[in-house]
């Protein structure tokens, strides 16, 4: 099986990734790995360092160029011999999406129509053995299901969509886009969604390692509104070995939901980390972390609680988190401490100069 992942220079696609070149065999052993092209524009979020390890490794190729690029993609696909489509790419911060929204709609709905539409016909062409293999597998997130209430009960696949962002409407367009195409092409598809990631190579805006550099630098802990808004957290490396085993093993034209079986407030999860930075690299006055937390304005749309019912992806295809969020923390946590210099690079954008080449 050779993969086309786009994405892959992202957060979630490159521990994918990671986890393929290091696991891969073993993983798709029904269909064999064959290895992997990483199709990635490199937007803001894209770091080629996030791969950096990789380069020499004869099953990993990198492109550079847009999902929306039909011509690259086709040829990609082509050249490639791609048995499998693992579809990362997207813009995907919510805060970006309320300042400019126009961007997400043509990454996440354009994009992904023009993926398909080239996936769809690589399909069609190949022998018909091949085009029974072969698969496109669509990442979705649980903020298409909206927002839940202190005792509802978690999101499930057939919950009903219902987007509160701009972001979260772009990425449930997308969703719609590919069960039309199983439904009228009869498309080998399949969806995941996710619910909230952490882990190695996240992106600095978001909430975890946002909290980790700030607090090293001194600065404010922004946090929004009371702190009380819930998420169920899940390590990216359980979510990446999830899509794996959708990839292998999910039944076609189905969505699978992949959660961290852990909801925490964002108040408490930025006092773990404060906790964590104390142990491990206590300030020089003595004082915690936790003085540096600041309550700022909530965000427009808000969504109070996300919670995503995994049992059908644990009962169908045996899939379970292997981190609790305590180990998965943990690990965040020295991650980032250990990999100060990549973070210093993404703060000071000296990684988007190395590839521009300045």
């Amino acid at each position: 099986m050779k993969l086309l992942v786009t994405g892959g220079a992202g957060f979630i696609g490159s521990n994918f990734i990671h986890l393929m070149l290091r696991d891969g065999a073993r993983m798709l052993s029904e269909g064999g790995f064959d290895g992997l092209v990483n199709l990635d524009k490199l937007t803001y979020a894209g770091n080629p360092n996030n791969l950096r390890d990789l380069e020499r490794n004869p099953k990993y190729r990198f492109v550079q160029a847009d999902i929306g690029d039909r011509e690259v993609v086709s040829a990609l696909l082509e050249q490639e011999d791609v048995c499998a489509v693992v579809h990362f790419a997207a813009e995907s911060h919510v805060d970006r999406s309320i300042d400019s929204p126009e961007p997400f709609f043509f990454t996440n709905v354009i994009g992904t129509l023009r993926l398909l539409d080239c996936a769809r016909a690589h399909w069609r062409k190949l022998p018909a053995e091949r085009a029974a293999s072969f698969r496109f597998l669509h990442v979705s997130t649980d903020e298409v299901y909206g927002s839940l209430g202190p005792a509802d009960p978690s999101f499930e696949e057939t919950t009903s969509y219902a987007p509160n962002s701009p972001y979260s409407a772009s990425k449930a367009s997308s969703d719609f886009i590919v069960r039309s195409y199983f439904h009228t092409y009869g498309m080998p598809v399949v969806t995941t969604n996710c619910s909230n990631n952490y882990g190695p190579y996240q992106f600095p805006e978001k909430l975890i390692p946002l909290m980790i550099l700030n607090a090293r630098e001194g600065k404010p802990l922004p946090i929004y509104g009371d702190g009380m808004n819930v998420r169920d957290w899940l390590y990216v490396e359980d979510h990446c070995r999830g899509i794996a085993l959708v990839l292998s093993r999910g039944v076609l034209g189905q969505t699978y939901n992949i959660g961290g079986m852990n909801e925490q407030a964002n108040l408490v999860i930025v006092d773990d980390v404060c906790e964590l930075l104390d142990r491990y690299v206590p300030r020089k006055d003595g004082r915690s972390y936790k003085e540096q937390k600041t309550f700022v304005k909530d965000r427009p749309g808000h969504d109070r609680r996300y919670s995503i019912n995994c049992s059908k992806i644990c009962r169908e295809l045996g899939w379970k988190p292997l981190e609790n969020f305590r180990s998965g923390i943990e690990k965040t946590v020295r991650w980032y401490l250990d990999n100060l210099q990549w973070c210093d690079d993404i703060t000071s954008k000296r990684y988007q100069r190395q590839r521009l080449g300045l």
